[in-house]
């Protein structure tokens, strides 16, 4: 994700009487920049990013699972050198997707001489062991045309990477019997349209009773779409909110609006309505519901709606820049997942 200050450019809202100035990739806009060197801070957050990323990889080890499946697990377990070593294709994967993103959005910064940090990668100790990454603008963006370029850089970057991974991921998956769970419990991922037609066409149907147990590098890459799926929320300073604004300009507010409404709506309302039948209707309504949707609801109030403008916030896009935005739309839609994760009780 890509974010920066307000800007404010001090023009009238009359176009008329502020004639756009129109910049190119390539021309200069204010000064020059010097060489982009990591910080200290961004070495050790990527460092503890690393290892937590890793940590979360032997937990999501099906080796690992089967290997302390008859004994208890204890917490230096994890740091064992035969355990750490199957954390390392989650966490190089996972970080190569999100470090693609985030020099998607790096590159094509650098090309508008749009200053902007490296990737801040954000460690936390969770299933996943990272919070994502994040670089910071810190200057000026010249038009709507340099806002499209750097916002949609990135999530098609990982994109690609993603689905790379986790075709590589259904390729190696083994199908089990959901009997191997019981008294255990697990995380079921959902799935999206894309995932569930890569699905069909590299493993096939899954028959009934069984699923499909990812390796980490198809766990990484389902991550990913995920990712790409938060970043492309059309709200404020997340990429989708850069685009949206990009694209229609002042409209973005009703875009954004409307865009909170539903993550709310999608945990009130969402899929799997079983529960309106069940013995136990509010405890199976709860079950059936992803919490995310009310966090990310939240994030998007607190990160507002409007969008701050560009140094030239009247110059379009081209059709070439419209048909990209309009693809990477259904690229959302394709990733969209109503309920990402659930448990299943034991």
């Amino acid at each position: 994700m890509a974010s920066g200050p307000p800007l404010d450019n001090g023009t009238s809202s009359n176009p008329e009487s502020h004639p756009a100035v129109t910049y190119e990739p390539g021309w200069q806009v204010g000064e020059q920049q010097p060489p982009v060197r990591p910080e200290w801070v961004q070495v050790v957050l990527f460092l503890a990013t690393c290892l937590t990323t890793t940590l979360a990889g032997v937990q999501a080890s099906p080796v690992f699972s089967r290997r302390y499946a008859d004994r208890d697990l204890e917490l230096l377990d994890l740091f064992l050198p035969e355990n750490l070593i199957l954390g390392v294709p989650f966490s190089a994967s996972l970080l190569l997707i999100l470090g693609i993103h985030e020099m998607g959005h790096f590159i094509a910064a650098r090309r508008w001489h749009v200053r902007a940090t490296l990737p801040y990668f954000i460690p936390i100790p969770t299933i996943i062991g990272t919070m994502g990454a994040v670089i910071r603008i810190r200057s000026r963006i010249p038009n709507r045309r340099a806002l499209f370029d750097i916002g949609v850089s990135g999530p098609l970057a990982g994109f690609i990477l993603s689905v790379a991974a986790l075709c590589c991921g259904f390729s190696t998956a083994e199908v089990v019997s959901m009997h191997e769970f019981e008294g255990k419990g697990a995380l079921v991922f959902g799935d999206s349209l894309l995932t569930s037609t890569l699905q069909y066409l590299i493993v096939g149907e899954i028959p009934p009773g069984h699923d499909l147990l990812l390796e980490p590098i198809g766990f990484a890459g389902w991550l990913g779409l995920f990712v790409t799926v938060l970043n492309l929320l059309p709200i404020g300073q997340f990429d989708g909110g850069h685009l949206v604004y990009a694209m229609f300009g002042k409209r973005h507010e009703m875009v954004a609006k409307a865009t909170i409404v539903g993550l709310f709506g999608m945990w009130m309302f969402g899929p799997e309505y079983g529960w309106l039948t069940a013995a136990d209707p509010m405890s199976t309504w709860l079950e059936s519901r992803w919490p995310g949707w009310i966090i990310w609801g939240i994030i998007s109030i607190v990160m507002g709606r409007r969008h701050p403008p560009t140094l030239d916030p009247y110059t379009g896009l081209d059709d070439r820049r419209r048909w990209i935005g309009y693809g990477t739309t259904v690229i959302f839609v394709l990733c969209f997942i109503p309920n990402p994760i659930r448990w299943m009780s034991p």
